[in-house]
């Protein structure tokens, strides 16, 4: 099978890319974390302008009728500039839960540029970054609109979590499917992290000089750096083969489970997000490593990316719970 990118995916890739350098990339997300919301509010509207929103909800929806693999392009550009907010369930989530709950009005409040967060099992029943943002529940295959009754900080300033209570009933979705959109859009975010760290790092590491010598230039600093790059490049094949397992599975548009779900597609996810997760996690750790004392500061835009991997390494079910379903499926 061909995982190669087309024409169509790059140039969407470009389009998501300019979209984040326009608006001042990290810069978004430090604003963020600062109490102004505004600058990624803007960009979620850009973003749902462009049909970045809707990629996987069908066009008689009012979507972009594209898919998953679309889908995961996206949201890796997203996350080479740190987007802040609820981007994995906006991307993907919650389009899934309101497209199989047939929740018309709902989807198209988000594809106007709304940003949306959801609770579900996957999530412990916990909404990520609720502020500014319409928020939802999905317990036992049924959607409802949620109310916030308690915020909690995280590791993540630009990624608080809620706990929710149940409104307005909405419908039914099959909640392993929206769980797999949202851990593979995850996935995809934490490869866009990691590529942004690996360029920090290999930025700094050509500039800074010892001993009359680029650190670059050192063969253990290369190695390092070789070893985030490899991560990344075997992560990236596996949400891109994960993204067309999903496209594959039309089971997803129904509310209802299909009993002969293919097992590879939740096995595929899975290890997307195990190696997705691990791989960003090494860049976050060899980028303090190369950047040494300056990495641990606030006012370097590093801090940005390791506080929101060390967040979406655990989003939508964490390593050791993905290696388990991985078990499950051998």
């Amino acid at each position: 099978m061909d995982f190669l990118l087309n024409d169509i995916h790059t140039d969407l890739a470009a389009t998501v890319a300019a979209i984040g350098e326009k608006a001042g990339g990290s810069a978004v997300a430090r604003s963020w974390s600062e109490g102004d919301r505004a600058p990624a509010l803007a960009v979620y509207r850009q973003l749902a302008e462009a049909g970045i929103t809707g990629l996987i909800v069908d066009d008689e929806l009012g979507g972009s009728g594209a898919g998953a693999t679309e889908m995961v392009v996206a949201a890796e550009q997203v996350g080479r500039f740190a987007l802040p907010g609820p981007v994995a369930e906006t991307l993907a989530a919650v389009p899934a839960a309101l497209a199989a709950a047939g929740a018309g009005t709902a989807l198209e409040t988000l594809l106007s540029g709304r940003p949306a967060t959801i609770a579900a099992a996957a999530t412990a029943f916990r909404a990520a970054a609720p502020a500014d943002a319409d928020v939802y529940l999905l317990r036992d295959g049924a959607l409802s609109t949620a109310k916030v009754i308690a915020e909690h900080e995280s590791v993540d300033p630009t990624r608080t979590v809620a706990d929710v209570t149940a409104g307005t009933a909405l419908g039914a979705a099959d909640e392993t499917t929206v769980a797999q959109f949202g851990a593979l859009a995850t996935a995809a975010q934490l490869i866009g992290l990691g590529s942004a760290m690996l360029d920090l790092a290999s930025d700094y590491a050509k500039a800074r000089k010892q001993f009359g010598r680029a650190i670059g230039s050192y063969q253990a600093v290369k190695h390092h750096l070789a070893d985030v790059a490899i991560a990344i490049e075997m992560a990236r094949p596996l949400v891109h083969g994960a993204a067309v397992g999903l496209d594959g599975n039309a089971s997803w548009q129904s509310p209802v489970a299909s009993t002969d779900r293919d097992v590879n597609v939740a096995r595929d996810v899975s290890a997307a997000k195990v190696a997705a997760a691990d791989a960003a996690y090494l860049a976050s750790r060899r980028a303090l490593q190369v950047l040494g004392a300056i990495g641990y500061t606030a006012e370097h835009d590093l801090s940005l990316y390791l506080t929101k991997t060390r967040a979406l390494v655990s989003a939508w079910g964490t390593p050791a719970e993905h290696r388990a379903l991985i078990l499950e499926t051998l």
